[in-house]
């Protein structure tokens, strides 16, 4: 018994007519007749019912048309599903971020995704960069967004967007070396700094450490903190200064300032990380939309 003989049995009933059936299946009346008949014989009963007026469904073939109705309905359902996942429009997609991306790129574009794709149940984990990329090489995410650079040949990293650093202090700081283009790092030698570990962020480190030497001096470290939202809160308890990304100004966190740095700018780069061997089709249409966002 072959899927297309259901099919065409189904559409004879609904039609109540072989030549209907035929136009709808877009074949022409004798094969129709030939698998129909193929059919009855491997069932050993009679389906169809002819007459002047067309046909109609024996007992046989009205019990047997309403168990293959639902049967094909569910595959119907499965195909559908199935094209659906095919196109990125169902399914599971599990993101990594870095605390960066929440305050800039991740909001809107998760709102445009969940929009576009309602069927689709997005999973968010939020990660360092580092645990971003162990994560990724176990198959636990299908995709992360993180911080140049990565270095990992089982992982590709796509650009988004680069923003600059600007300086987090407490907000009673008041500074001479504070002009209309903002802040003299060397005003700042003797202070104290706040940086996130090298191990897990060494791109915004490194950095971060160099726009103070070019400014003449070597950061005096006195705190670390993995998240940003850490760091700024220890700002904001007047533990020391940070270098931040500028997206962190939307963090609005009661006792801290930001100010822009003089001279050039320090570029951090946010970028999304995904496996280079497997790819989730939902995984596709949501860095459609980052990158168009970005």
């Amino acid at each position: 018994m072959e899927l297309r003989q259901l099919r065409y049995f189904a559409a004879i009933v609904e039609e109540g007519s072989l030549s209907r059936a035929a136009r709808r299946l877009h074949i022409s009346q004798p094969p129709l007749s030939t698998q129909l008949k193929a059919l009855e014989a491997e069932l050993g009963a009679e389906l169809l019912k002819r007459s002047n007026r067309g046909v109609t469904p024996s007992a046989a073939g009205a019990l047997f048309y309403d168990d293959i109705r639902a049967l094909l309905s569910r595959l119907d359902q499965a195909c559908a599903r199935a094209a659906q996942a095919g196109r990125g429009e169902v399914g599971t997609l599990t993101v990594g971020f870095v605390s960066i991306a929440d305050y800039s790129i991740l909001p809107a574009a998760l709102k445009r995704f969940r929009a576009g794709y309602p069927l689709a149940d997005v999973q968010l984990q939020e990660l360092t960069t580092d645990a971003q990329i162990r994560e990724l090489r176990a198959a636990r995410l299908d995709l992360a967004i993180g911080l140049a650079p990565v270095d990992d040949s089982d992982i590709e990293f796509l650009p988004l967007h680069r923003e600059s650093l600007v300086l987090a202090a407490p907000d009673d700081w008041r500074s001479d070396g504070c002009a209309g283009d903002g802040v003299d790092l060397t005003t700042l030698a003797r202070a104290d700094f706040i940086v996130p570990p090298r191990d897990i962020a060494p791109g915004l480190y490194d950095l971060m450490i160099s726009r103070c030497q070019a400014a003449g001096f070597a950061p005096r470290i006195t705190q670390s903190a993995r998240q940003m939202q850490t760091v700024i809160g220890l700002v904001s308890a007047g533990m020391g200064f940070a270098l931040v990304p500028a997206s962190v100004q939307n963090l609005k966190r009661p006792g801290v300032q930001y100010r822009a740095l003089q001279g050039p700018p320090a570029l951090v780069e946010l970028g999304i990380l995904r496996p280079r061997h497997t790819r989730n089709p939902l995984a596709r249409n949501l860095i459609d939309i980052l990158r168009a966002r970005a």
